[in-house]
């Protein structure tokens, strides 16, 4: 019966909930990844975005919806580093969302508006000390990709940039464009396209390698050692989802991360697709979990 019913499913759309407002990376590879499993699997799969609390408020719509397979999460760091950022969860990532499959890793890197007069990260290090508490720092929401990665870079220079949240990271990019604030740990998915165009300066990537698609732009390694950081995505579902149905979705997603289309359209970002099994999904969560509870507990981070 269990196996029949793995069989006809999905028999009705689905619903990919994603904890950030439209235009930011997330938001980008959940629809990619939702293209192709509606063309794959022969139902639609329904981007819902649901900002709030840093993803808490999408990924406890998911906890909550019944274990059948048409509710599922996009996944990311920020429920990783959330499990240290806020105090009164109802909910734990690693025992309520079962692992699917891993999406990608992709690089960030430091952007400034044109504006801003630096060119390197030794530039923006000095200038950032020249002008303590007056630099602002845009990110997608507190304990986002933008704003963790942030933190790290103030911990490991001792810069004071101010931390300036927003409901995802496409209304951050557009303030950020417009000049409102000075600087921003981006996603190469969502702002890539602005770098090549000149109306953002990137300074360095956050990888611990160059990224294949800006080769001229240096690590934030090269002059903070020790300095890396990457931003993953993937997909979760809530706990006790049939093992026969995440292991479809498993199979399904992993095809797309061998499709030459999907791979090429992936390193146009400069992200590296990752293939593997629900449990290699479930290792980097924990081991993820570990490094930037870590950074938060350090820099204090609290919710707003």
């Amino acid at each position: 019966m269990r196996i029949a019913s793995a069989q006809a499913y999905p028999a009705r759309p689905l619903r990919v909930i994603v904890g950030f407002a439209p235009g930011g990376g997330t938001d980008i590879m959940a629809r990619l990844m939702g293209q192709w499993l509606s063309e794959r699997l022969g139902q639609q799969f329904v981007i819902e975005n649901r900002p709030g609390a840093g993803t808490n408020v999408a990924t406890e719509a998911v906890v909550n919806a019944p274990p059948d397979g048409y509710t599922l999460l996009l996944a990311s760091l920020p429920n990783a580093s959330n499990a240290t950022l806020y105090q009164n969860l109802k909910f734990n990532f690693i025992r309520d969302i079962t692992p699917v499959a891993c999406i990608a890793r992709e690089p960030f890197a430091i952007e400034v508006n044109p504006s801003v007069p630096v060119k390197t990260v030794p530039e923006f290090i000095t200038h950032a000390k020249a002008n303590p508490g007056k630099i602002n720092m845009a990110s997608g929401g507190i304990g986002a990709g933008n704003h963790i990665f942030g933190e790290l870079f103030k911990m490991m220079t001792g810069v004071n940039l101010v931390h300036v949240p927003y409901r995802g990271a496409g209304p951050a990019l557009v303030d950020l464009l417009g000049g409102e604030v000075q600087v921003m740990f981006a996603s190469m998915s969502s702002s890539i396209e602005y770098v090549r165009t000149g109306k953002l300066r990137a300074l360095a990537v956050t990888t611990a390698t160059r990224s294949p698609v800006l080769p001229d732009i240096p690590t934030v390694a090269e002059f903070v050692p020790g300095y890396e950081s990457s931003f993953w995505t993937g997909i979760g579902a809530p706990k006790d989802t049939p093992a026969e149905i995440v292991d479809k979705l498993n199979r399904e997603i992993n095809a797309g991360l061998v499709d030459s289309k999907m791979r090429a359209r992936l390193a146009e970002w400069g992200a590296i697709a990752l293939p593997g099994s629900p449990a290699d999904f479930g290792k980097l969560i924990t081991e993820e979990t570990e490094k930037w509870g870590k950074v938060v507990k350090f820099a204090g981070i609290r919710p707003g």
